[in-house]
């Protein structure tokens, strides 16, 4: 199936691992030029070089900027004014209980996960909307709808990016741009194994023995009982950033393993 990807200009924050970097491996396989985004040049030029190493004929540059910032934000655009696909994927989470989060951690995790999006969308659709196609990708998480009570914080921010997604969906309607946001579950990427091995390690447990307790005690409605992989999630997401998913706009698309049990 050709996905229309081929001389398509993409720009993927947050992208030097876990799912951001699985998105940008799968854009560049369709034929897309991807650039990937990090905080720090050395993890970005050691993204660059996995993602040759795995996409022999990538069409891929880098960037070094803190995309969670205002300051980081119009530093990438100077450098890169236009793109035809946008995924916003940079953001944080973290395990913390409900009444010990402070009013700045509050703000640190929208500043981050939902401003970030803002910018970004805010600089690149009307661009896209001139040149009339476009695609724009929010990641969510099935904690958007299915809030996290061992990180309400973070449950609070993807929902924020589902009703963010739909309102530029509706702005650019009609313009040959879409908005979509993906929603993926418990998956597995480089940070969240490295969590869950600490987190095993000082329990005394395997990390399947870990996993499968998660999955139990916080994710019971899993209908296919186990984390998902990056690249499974990625699938999807280079899906919607595609030609073929035309029709697709406004959507909040489940990748998420069947966690959030509602059919709509």
């Amino acid at each position: 199936m050709d996905l229309g990807l081929a001389g398509k200009h993409a720009l993927i924050t947050g992208s030097t691992a876990g799912i951001g970097y699985a998105i940008a491996r799968g854009l560049a396989a369709e034929g897309a030029s991807v650039v990937i985004t990090g905080r720090g040049q050395a993890g970005v030029d050691d993204a660059l070089k996995r993602l040759k190493e795995a996409v022999p004929e990538a069409k891929a540059v880098g960037i070094a900027e803190d995309c969670a910032t205002a300051a980081g934000a119009q530093a990438v655009f100077a450098k890169l004014p236009a793109v035809d696909i946008l995924v916003n994927n940079l953001g944080i989470y973290e395990r913390k209980p409900a009444f010990e989060i402070e009013d700045a951690e509050w703000q640190r995790f929208f500043e981050v996960n939902v401003m970030s999006g803002v910018r970004f969308t805010r600089h690149y659709a009307p661009g896209m909307a001139q040149r009339g196609w476009g695609r724009i990708l929010f990641v969510s998480s099935e904690s958007a709808l299915n809030i996290p009570r061992e990180m309400l914080h973070y449950g609070m921010t993807k929902t924020a990016q589902l009703s963010i997604s739909r309102g530029f969906a509706m702005e650019l309607a009609g313009t040959g741009v879409t908005v979509n946001a993906l929603l993926p579950g418990p998956t597995h990427t480089e940070t969240t194994d490295k969590m869950r091995a600490e987190r095993a390690k000082a329990a005394g447990k395997t990390v399947a023995e870990l996993e499968t307790e998660f999955i139990r005690d916080f994710r019971p409605t899993s209908l296919v009982r186990r984390f998902t992989s990056a690249d499974e999630v990625a699938a999807m997401g280079v899906y919607l950033c595609s030609e073929a998913a035309s029709a697709t706009s406004g959507a909040a698309v489940r990748v998420d393993g069947g966690v959030v049990n509602q059919i709509m």
